[in-house]
């Protein structure tokens, strides 16, 4: 590619949006609308600088990147523009200046070559696409879409043609982007086609559906199987399955209290975030877990899938014993899930199994449960990229 400078107009204060921080200082899958700029046009071999235009006020937002050139910003864009220009320091009379919205974070490499190859021929040159609505002035009248497009940037200049339009002009009238003052002084503007990918984030539903765009996610699933032998020895009026008290004669064996179905959950949890088992993060040889309530286990899981930025998607559970039954409280088991878990109880089901008298449970000798959970998270950086 042909070398070019970059100028990023990050000055402003984002009013239309909202908010206490500026727009550009907004994230997006954990990088500023700002630093996703930053890193696009950084990418290109053939960058010969690059500018950051920011308000005063707004310098703590920004840190200090080596190879970028920070300057203040005016009152206007038309003067924070003219701050860029005059601040690179390595770009000639003949080259190609870019200046950038750091608003518009989704510009393609494809759109950088388009504009490039439209300077071979061009003193001035900006990405727009055709508007396709319908438009009308409020009293009805209709506005003729045809030969009517909708300007974005990067726009392109010979760098001496820009200088001197912004020098030209001296303030005498405003202009809401650097082709508007160019065509105002009768420099051609060519117009190269873009598309609606690259949109700017004017009002919040605009960073919605931005954030929408750059929150990649993958689906993984883990599984949990956990086994508690009934103790013989001691006599009880309770079972607790899922968090839930089930009357029933005989204790589950266990150095928490043994709630075999919450264990094998949260087991599934820890397995589909790849965080290892719960024997690693509650030792049965600590004695701070002794007659632990497994809700807290379970709730440890959530908090570490959370933690990831992860969603629990489904859960689904057996049961695999000769008694108790579980049938009559599984509506009651899944109410307690739901509960515990912060998910609608169509996210999660219960099934209940025997193994027709054969092994420990068809012995009545205790209760097995297996758990198989689907979760969100977001995709690594390596797969995104890929």
């Amino acid at each position: 590619m042909k070398p070019f400078s970059v100028i990023i107009v990050a000055a402003g204060r984002g009013e239309r949006l909202g908010g206490e921080k500026p727009k550009q200082f907004l994230e997006l899958s954990g990088k500023t609308l700002l630093q996703r700029n930053i890193d696009f046009f950084r990418r290109f071999n053939s960058l010969i600088e690059l500018c950051v235009v920011i308000n005063p006020e707004h310098r703590h937002y920004v840190s200090v990147q080596d190879e970028v050139i920070l300057c203040d910003g005016g009152k206007t864009r038309q003067q924070s523009v003219h701050n860029g220009l005059k601040s690179l320091q390595l770009t000639e009379d003949s080259d190609i200046v870019f200046i950038h919205d750091a608003a518009r974070p989704f510009v393609r490499e494809t759109d950088v070559g388009s504009l490039l190859n439209a300077m071979d021929e061009h003193l001035a040159a900006t990405l727009a696409v055709p508007v396709r609505d319908t438009l009308r002035y409020k009293n009805g009248l209709s506005v003729e879409r045809e030969n009517l497009w909708s300007v974005q940037t990067p726009q392109a200049f010979r760098y001496d043609v820009i200088v001197n339009a912004h020098r030209n002009n001296d303030e005498k009238h405003i202009y809401s982007d650097d082709t508007g003052l160019l065509i105002a002084q009768e420099v051609h503007v060519e117009y190269v086609h873009s598309g609606l990918h690259n949109f700017k984030i004017t009002y919040p539903e605009d960073l919605v559906m931005a954030r929408q765009l750059t929150e990649q996610y993958e689906t993984r699933t883990g599984m949990g199987f956990d086994v508690h032998a009934f103790d013989k020895d001691t006599q009880t009026e309770f079972i607790r399955l899922c968090g839930v008290d089930i009357p029933y004669h005989q204790k589950l064996r266990g150095h928490s209290d043994a709630d075999v179905v919450l264990h094998t959950l949260t087991d599934a949890i820890l397995g589909a975030i790849g965080q290892g088992d719960i024997g690693q993060h509650f030792p049965p040889s600590d004695n701070a877990f002794k007659d632990m309530d497994s809700a807290i286990f379970l709730q440890d899981a959530m908090d570490r899938l959370n933690d990831a930025n992860g969603k629990l998607i489904n859960v689904d559970l057996t049961i695999i014993c000769e008694a108790p039954k579980i049938g009559p409280h599984r509506d009651t088991m899944i109410d307690r899930l739901s509960k515990l878990l912060g998910i609608s109880k169509i996210r999660i089901n219960i099934k209940a199994t025997t193994t027709e008298q054969l092994g420990f449970t068809g012995r009545k000798e205790g209760i097995a449960a297996q758990a198989v959970v689907t979760v969100k998270l977001p995709a690594p950086d390596d797969e995104m990229d890929a």
